[in-house]
């Protein structure tokens, strides 16, 4: 079972799963998930990966245990991703992201602190304009703040211009994990994300756009052998 960590960064508390390594020598591995999931999205990967490293995977804010405040962004995340590293303080990390998370790693490998070693995206894509529309709210009580939905979800149909010199400033050796024909992401987008990085490898697991829920075995496969390179 993972250890639950607390961090704060300025005044909001994020939550933190982490598996702990039995021998500390290769890169931690951070793990970031998609819009509505939490760090429990992870159970399986992390259990598998934390034979050799450890590995923390966070709740964003809005989301799981971590603070909502009520205010989101893309930005905002991954600004509080920086922050729970700095806090951390255990050097360079392998990042990982899904969906949501996979933008947010983007933003956060872009910055000047070098604090991505290599990174993961799974099935995201070049992000591009696309209708705009807004989920009907599940019933009942949810794992996170519905007002993350309506002010993020805007921001990923209309994306920055920005996003050209995001990808631009990533310099990590990168592998993008495609989910194929099944997936909701156009994944001539995912192609696309791949050309535009400076060092990137993009493989396609079949499995629709949950891949590493879906089959977590080859998952856990290709991400080893990518850390390990």
């Amino acid at each position: 079972m993972p250890a639950l960590m607390d961090i704060v960064v300025g005044d909001l508390h994020f939550a933190l799963r982490v598996w702990q390594a039995v021998d500390e020598y290769k890169t931690p591995a951070v793990l970031l998930h998609a819009t509505g999931k939490t760090a429990r999205d992870w159970d399986v990967i992390a259990s598998g990966l934390c034979a050799d490293r450890t590995v923390y995977a966070v709740d964003l804010r809005g989301h799981g245990a971590s603070d909502w405040p009520g205010t989101y962004s893309l930005q905002l995340f991954a600004q509080d991703v920086i922050g729970i590293l700095d806090q951390l303080d255990i050097g360079t990390v392998d990042l990982g992201g899904h969906s949501l998370g996979g933008l947010v790693a983007c933003r956060v490998a872009a910055e000047p602190q070098g604090h991505v070693r290599k990174l993961v995206l799974e099935d995201i894509g070049f992000p591009h304009p696309r209708p705009p529309g807004l989920p009907d709210r599940p019933a009942g009580d949810l794992p996170f703040d519905w007002h993350m939905v309506e002010q993020v979800r805007p921001e990923i149909d209309d994306p920055d211009p920005g996003w050209a010199d995001i990808v631009d400033r990533i310099t990590a050796p990168t592998l993008l994990i495609g989910g194929g024909a099944a997936s909701p992401v156009p994944q001539e987008h995912v192609a696309e994300l791949a050309d535009r990085l400076a060092d990137a490898q993009l493989t396609t697991i079949a499995a629709g756009h949950l891949v590493h829920e879906a089959v977590p075995d080859e998952y856990l496969r290709t991400l080893i052998a990518f850390l390990s390179e």
